[in-house]
């Protein structure tokens, strides 16, 4: 982080965020980095999820919704919801290549500071143990107050 304080947290600081907590193996850890990033002014959240991937999208996109409404991340209303989703659908769509036809399993990470909302996704994509891995990260910008 920035030694500047709240005012100079950019989208790259919060996309490094998402991808924090979203790397947390255990709730132990997730709770030390979301403290951690509080400490610099970012509110941040995850959820864990798993499934077939193509069935498993709108679940996934629902989580990351109901996570960050649920911790206040966004109010909600539509314009926070749409944010959240939109975030977390343009991360899927970066690692869709990888997961179609596969399972799936993970975390999102959703980190916010001021107008910056970024999701990440940490997945491994495969059968049995044959994962192979892979992260989407996406930037919204909205209002600070939504």
């Amino acid at each position: 982080m920035h030694e500047c304080g709240k005012s100079c947290i950019n989208s790259i600081e919060i996309g490094r965020a998402a991808l924090r907590i979203a790397l947390t193996s255990s709730r132990v850890e997730e709770t030390k980095v979301k403290e951690r990033l509080a400490e610099h002014g970012i509110r941040s959240t995850a959820v864990d999820f798993g499934g077939e991937f193509i069935p498993s999208i709108v679940k996934i996109v629902e989580r990351a919704v109901v996570a960050a409404q649920r911790q206040g991340l966004v109010t909600e209303s539509h314009v926070g919801a749409g944010a959240v989703a939109g975030a977390a659908h343009e991360a899927l769509e970066q690692v869709k290549v990888k997961a179609f036809g596969f399972n799936v399993g993970g975390k999102i990470g959703i980190a916010r500071a001021g107008e910056h909302l970024c999701v990440a996704i940490y997945m491994g994509v495969g059968v049995l143990n044959l994962n192979e891995l892979c992260v989407g990260l996406a930037h919204r910008s909205l209002a600070s107050d939504e």
